[in-house]
């Protein structure tokens, strides 16, 4: 079977696998977990759809995907990725925004951390040893295309135990890290 990428949707089909994380998978991401959990917990937050042509590991080899990130808040904070660094630190990546707002968040290893808007056509370079996350900001699911090496890994632990430096917040209508 042929896989195919949808260039306005972001939809891979064919040799495609899909995984999502529900609001009950992410308990201890968002600042507020009362509200976390609150909220019902089959709401899907935000799914990946790759093409794993290269099994995960394959030096030189590349993984390609796309996740789709949900709008919605936990409190005043938006839908996000859990966010990762890789486990081989020494790896970079690319990620482009093919539908809606939202933002890439970013925090090196001494915990400057930083964002980047994403809206349709945007493109962002992922340097090395930075982690990095997803949040939809908008008011339609945000569609980010990715694309990295097959031996980079990910590092979820780290975020897990330590989190970002900075949270990117709703106030008064506009996301700003605090």
């Amino acid at each position: 079977m042929r896989t195919m990428f949808d260039l306005e949707t972001g939809d891979i089909t064919g040799e495609a696998t899909q995984s999502q994380r529900l609001i009950c998978d992410l308990a201890g991401v968002f600042a507020d977990e009362e509200a976390r959990a609150a909220l019902p917990q089959d709401t899907v937050v935000y799914r990946v759809k790759m093409h794993d042509k290269e099994k995960e590991g394959t030096k030189g080899g590349l993984l390609f995907g796309t996740s789709f990130v949900n709008p919605g808040k936990v409190g005043r904070e938006y839908f996000m990725t859990k966010g990762h660094y890789h486990a081989v630190r020494d790896t970079a990546e690319y990620y482009f925004c093919i539908a809606g707002r939202g933002a890439l968040i970013l925090m090196n290893e001494a915990g400057e951390c930083w964002m980047e808007e994403m809206r349709r056509g945007t493109l962002h370079y992922i340097p090395r040893s930075v982690a990095h996350r997803l949040a939809n900001t908008g008011e339609e699911t945000l569609v980010v295309g990715c694309c990295w090496g097959a031996d980079s890994g990910h590092d979820y632990e780290t975020i897990a135990r330590t989190g970002f430096s900075k949270r990117l917040m709703d106030v008064d209508g506009q996301p700003r890290l605090v």
